[in-house]
């Protein structure tokens, strides 16, 4: 009888420990959200402050270096809000969600691609962006396939 009280006890202790370290989670997890608002809102503001700028001093011509960099900062903003996206989620159901973070992977590397200059890079570098690329369209459809296949 004393030992199943004591197991009891633990048990119980075990839950509490459990519950608290899934409340800090949370806690951690809304404060990145919050923080991760504050990231998006900038950034934005940077792209608005940005874009009067280049549109009225860029001369003709000359908008088309400056598109690249706009282009970079739209998907600086887009990978932010994927990345809120992958907290909300985990906020949601407690799990990080993997189809998640490799979309978000493949954004930040096709933003690599695009803003990339292709005079300053080796061929290497380009190779191991592909690789990059492959890699993740790969895992994509691995992930993809194994959710559509646990739906079925």
């Amino acid at each position: 009888m004393r030992r199943l009280f004591k197991q009891m006890m633990e048990n119980t202790r075990d839950e509490k420990f459990m519950h608290f370290i899934e409340s800090i989670e949370v806690l951690v997890s809304k404060i990145l959200s919050l923080l991760m608002v504050l990231v998006i809102l900038a950034a934005l503001g940077d792209l608005i402050v940005f874009l009067i700028k280049e549109l009225f001093t860029t001369p003709y011509g000359k908008f088309n270096t400056t598109l690249f960099k706009i282009f970079g900062l739209f998907l600086n903003i887009l990978i932010a809000l994927e990345i809120l996206e992958n907290i909300t989620a985990y906020l949601r159901k407690h799990v990080v969600q993997v189809e998640l973070v490799i979309v978000t992977s493949l954004i930040a590397v096709a933003r690599k691609i695009i803003i990339l200059d292709l005079e300053k890079v080796s061929g290497i570098d380009i190779i191991g962006l592909g690789v990059a690329i492959l890699a993740l369209s790969i895992s994509y459809l691995i992930i993809r396939y194994s959710n559509s296949r646990k739906t079925h």
